[in-house]
């Protein structure tokens, strides 16, 4: 095993992709940002366009209407209507491109949901986090567990040769995913960032997620990445936060009396706070977890006051409006409702719906009741635990590139992915919303645009 850590380092900067024959006709760097520009602007305009009809009309955030611009401007939508068009706006030789502005986009707002996370709140609620972490990762294995098996001899699920094992493991991580990056976005816009309610939920799902990453990487190992594969994200990341909680608050602070001292944020302040926010996401990503924690980590060690007022002030319009919606739409790009195509895959299609809900939510649920919460807030918690978005395409995406899962179970996965953070907004408003903005302990809802 020891033997195996040497190349995972060593492989983490070597080139990944496969190999490329020889075409008549190449795309040029300018062509490259032709591309991209008329792609952002297209983002821009369908993430705000599609966020407003959502908020308007069906009593979701934006952040929801934000994923569902994204698979609209995929094949699921654009491409079915116009598909040369699509492919001409949207060529396969430019999802690199805008993969990287993606994944830049949500590291960064991570960075400065982290940056919001109220300590304060996290330490009253240790405890209660921890169960409804722990119960929202036993449950959905034990659904894996019991599913995964006749799963597996299902034709056009799993890959040809993938193990048992591996396969259990997989979809253990995929039920468990809570969607991260669109819960942050929720609990803010809902006026929970603040709360109690906002920091278990967003503590416990950040668990859930870094713990499904593991497994994930375990998975890829057992599949053929090497066990350092495995030993890499795990024992680094606990390096890493392990560093950050003995030395990470004295080493920033310099940071936070600067800006204290000359009552702003300067340009130099800033040039330093971004370059270690891509370090920090590049360290994750490096050691096979994901850029968007790294983020969220440092985020919640830098600075409070000026300076986090600070920065947000000059980061975070760009992130939300420009760099966040690059990730909604090139997981869109990579999404294709229309392999769901037979009545046998309708209903596993249901079936792991259903089980996923009963797992994530009836568990968080249970969990926060057997913690002290009361009835009220135990329900908000399952609803917004069970939301998994995005977060669930980019696993399922590693799954289909890495081999573990054929076309149509990716498929399957995206509808749970969807339909669980739909669900989310809606049914957190009917078991606690409704109740706290009438009493006054939210504000009003939809004011944050």
């Amino acid at each position: 095993m020891a033997g195996d850590i040497f190349p995972a380092l060593t492989n983490i900067l070597a080139p990944h992709g496969p190999p490329v024959s020889a075409k008549l006709l190449s795309f040029a760097p300018g062509d490259y940002s032709i591309h991209f520009f008329l792609q952002l602007a297209l983002i821009v305009l369908a993430c705000r366009g599609v966020g407003w009809f959502c908020r308007k009309f069906l009593a979701q955030p934006q952040v929801v209407g934000e994923m569902i611009a994204g698979v609209i401007l995929g094949p699921s939508l654009f491409g079915v209507v116009a598909p040369d068009l699509q492919a001409m706006i949207f060529p396969r030789e430019t999802n690199n491109v805008l993969y990287a502005g993606a994944q830049f986009g949500v590291a960064l707002y991570m960075f400065l949901v982290g940056l919001t996370l109220r300590l304060d709140h996290f330490q009253s609620k240790a405890r209660n986090a921890a169960m409804v972490s722990g119960a929202g990762l036993f449950a959905p294995f034990v659904i894996a567990i019991l599913i995964t098996p006749w799963l597996v001899t299902v034709p056009g699920l799993f890959a040809e040769g993938i193990g048992q094992g591996s396969a259990t493991l997989f979809m253990g991580a995929c039920i468990a995913l809570t969607a991260f990056p669109m819960l942050a976005r929720i609990i803010n816009e809902r006026g929970l960032a603040d709360s109690p309610l906002g920091t278990l939920s967003l503590t416990a799902g950040a668990f859930d997620d870094a713990a499904s990453w593991c497994v994930l990487a375990v998975v890829l190992a057992l599949f053929g990445g090497g066990s350092g594969v495995a030993v890499l994200a795990i024992v680094g990341a606990f390096l890493y936060v392990g560093f950050l909680l003995l030395f990470g608050r004295r080493l920033l602070a310099p940071l936070g009396r600067a800006v204290e001292a000359q009552g702003e944020m300067s340009m130099t302040v800033l040039a330093i706070t971004l370059a270690l926010f891509c370090l920090s996401a590049f360290i994750m990503d490096a050691i096979g977890i994901h850029g968007i924690f790294g983020g969220f980590i440092l985020g919640v060690f830098m600075p409070r006051g000026l300076f986090a007022e600070e920065l947000r002030k000059k980061v975070e319009p760009l992130a939300v409006v420009i760099l966040l919606p690059m990730f909604f739409t090139y997981s869109g790009l990579n999404t294709r409702l229309d392999m769901v195509n037979s009545l046998s895959f309708l209903l596993i299609a249901l079936g792991i719906l259903v089980a996923s809900i009963l797992a994530k939510f009836g568990a968080c649920y249970a969990a926060a009741r057997l913690s002290g919460e009361d009835n009220r807030t135990a329900l908000g918690i399952g609803a917004l635990m069970n939301s998994r978005g995005l977060m669930e395409l980019i696993i399922i995406n590693i799954g289909i590139q890495k081999g573990i899962i054929e076309p149509a179970l990716f498929s399957m996965l995206v509808l749970m992915a969807i339909v669980t953070t739909m669900m989310a907004g809606p049914l957190f408003e009917i078991v606690y919303g409704r109740r706290a903005r009438a009493e006054g302990e939210l504000g009003r809802l939809g004011a944050a645009a």
